[in-house]
């Protein structure tokens, strides 16, 4: 049974590792094919929301820098120009496909602001009402600590939660959650469904998997939590291959699906 309806409002949270190669580059194979793949949803009707990360990344390849700095002012310049590169990258791949793409940077107190947060929910209508899809970052330039999100997983959630989404999809550099650590043991199980995290599943997160992005799978299962509270799903899956998302919307069980809660 697809977990999808025939008009579903979607979130997909992508990675850095999913955006990037092991280079810090750009993987553009990658994203042209996901583009043409949530286009082809789009066409089907569905609603996309993209909750993006990769602007540090693409900074840095952009200005040719192997290593990730360690100051904030670099990471946030970094993320000028990255999110600027992102940009374009999108804007020209979903238009081969012919979707029209909005850019929403989002810093936390538009969930503490009612206002703000109102103002959020009618832009993110607006914006699909009129068949755009929007594409959603942590204003990372100007984020004080106050005003972060700490992570595009905890801001995906929110997303989901302003749109009144009917899933997110969590697309990461991991079949899901397992119950120890897959790249350091071999014989690690996935958890394929998770109808409450309690203690026993927090204890199976583990730490960020690369310099290239800083969410671990504690942020993951903490922006679960989040959601599922609030009634909605979500999949955390293996962004390698886009056609995931086509065995998702064929019924296919993948990756870890965390259970709603019933209202």
């Amino acid at each position: 049974m697809s977990l999808l309806n025939k008009k579903s409002k979607i979130v997909v949270k992508l990675g850095s590792n999913t955006l990037t190669h092991e280079t810090g580059s750009l993987n553009l194979r990658r994203m042209e094919r996901l583009a043409c793949i949530l286009s082809d949803f789009k066409n089907q009707g569905h609603q996309i929301i993209l909750v993006s990360s990769g602007a540090v990344a693409a900074g840095m390849a952009r200005l040719g820098l192997e290593r990730r700095p360690d100051s904030i002012e670099e990471k946030q310049a970094l993320a000028a120009v990255g999110q600027a590169e992102l940009m374009q990258v999108y804007e020209r791949f979903f238009a081969a496909y012919g979707h029209v793409v909005g850019q929403l940077l989002l810093t936390k107190d538009v969930i503490d602001i009612p206002a703000r947060r109102q103002s959020a929910e009618n832009t993110f209508r607006q914006l699909l009402e009129m068949r755009v899809i929007p594409i959603v970052n942590e204003n990372d330039p100007i984020s004080i600590e106050e005003l972060k999100f700490g992570g595009n997983d905890t801001l995906a959630a929110y997303v989901a939660l302003i749109c009144g989404a009917d899933i997110l999809i969590n697309m990461s550099d991991i079949d899901g959650l397992f119950d120890s650590d897959p790249r350091k043991n071999p014989d690690a199980m996935l958890i394929t469904r998770v109808d409450e995290i309690n203690d026993r599943i927090l204890s199976y997160a583990g730490g960020a998997g690369t310099d290239r992005g800083t969410g671990g799978m504690i942020t993951k299962i903490k922006a679960a939590q989040i959601v599922t509270e609030a009634g909605i799903p979500m999949l955390i899956v293996n962004g390698k291959n886009p056609a995931v998302l086509y065995d998702i919307s064929d019924g296919r069980h993948i990756g870890t699906y965390f259970a709603a809660k019933k209202s």
